[in-house]
């Protein structure tokens, strides 16, 4: 395993390589976990070379005191990594990524940008859009794979390409769960022992959201949900919504030509935790 951290050493290793071969490409923010290494795996399945990013990026930070607690554990994540076989591994500085311009490009994502996450975090997808528009400029990969756990960021990186012509298969991958259900993040390692056994709730709920919505219109299940989260003290709701998976628009009934995605955020303390299921 290869590790970089300057960009123009790590695109002559790809140069060299990449004739022939086909690049797989994994951006992360570090403090990985099974489900960042499902990403990888597949990746591997699907092409002769990995490449798998470490980098917090400041720019997709809504909150200041988010970028400063987010997890970082980079001599972990290198052994994890290890373990698995990656090719290659680019860990860079902020200061190699934007120079002296740490700032978000403002993109137009269609709209995209406006629903579920976009209502709460200011600047996000912005921040997201410009460092991944920037990793793919540097990696120049043939395939990059995104989870489904952050489903609109996965759609607004696929409209960015779209939109500006770059040449990568966005790939989606399955939600990674641990065994009660929790979808994995890296925000998880930050929950209290007591908020851990409650959190399991959420997955539990949309689970029975999706159940209801054969029968009910969104805003029946949307008041059930809403109602549900009242029972649960260590848990606030900030939103649930169920939209079109392509233009992530509020839906109201079910509709067999139409494919639907129920989306939620919930804070347990502090910690904020998004999960989402097909409907």
């Amino acid at each position: 395993m290869l590790v970089f951290a300057k960009i123009k050493s790590l695109q002559q290793k790809i140069k060299s390589l990449k004739k022939g071969n086909s690049i797989g490409f994994v951006p992360t923010m570090g403090a990985l976990h099974e489900g960042h290494l499902s990403l990888i795996k597949q990746a591997k399945k699907e092409n002769n070379i990995v490449v798998v990013s470490i980098f917090v990026n400041p720019t997709q930070f809504d909150k200041k005191e988010d970028l400063i607690n987010y997890p970082k554990t980079i001599d972990y994540d290198l052994s994890l990594l290890k373990s698995i076989f990656c090719d290659i591994v680019f860990t860079p500085t902020a200061e190699e990524i934007y120079a002296d311009n740490i700032q978000s490009q403002l993109f137009d994502f269609d709209g995209l940008e406006y629903q579920m996450e976009g209502k709460f975090r200011d600047g996000h997808f912005n921040g997201v859009g410009t460092i991944v528009k920037r990793l793919f400029e540097i990696v120049k990969p043939h395939k990059a794979y995104f989870g489904e756990k952050d489903y609109q960021q996965l759609q607004i990186i696929r409209k960015m390409v779209e939109k500006h012509l770059i040449p990568v298969r966005v790939i989606g991958c399955d939600i990674f769960r641990e065994e009660d259900g929790l979808a994995m993040s890296s925000r998880n390692s930050r929950l209290t022992k007591k908020h851990r056994t409650v959190v399991p709730f959420i997955y539990k709920t949309i689970k029975y959201a999706k159940k209801k919505f054969g029968t009910k219109n969104a805003l029946e299940v949307t008041n059930w949900v809403e109602n549900e989260f009242k029972h649960q003290p260590l848990l606030k709701l900030e939103y649930f919504e169920i939209a079109d998976e392509e233009t992530l628009l509020p839906v109201k009934n079910k509709d067999p030509k139409q494919k639907s995605r129920a989306f939620i955020a919930v804070f347990a303390d502090k910690i904020r935790l998004i999960d989402n299921i097909s409907l």
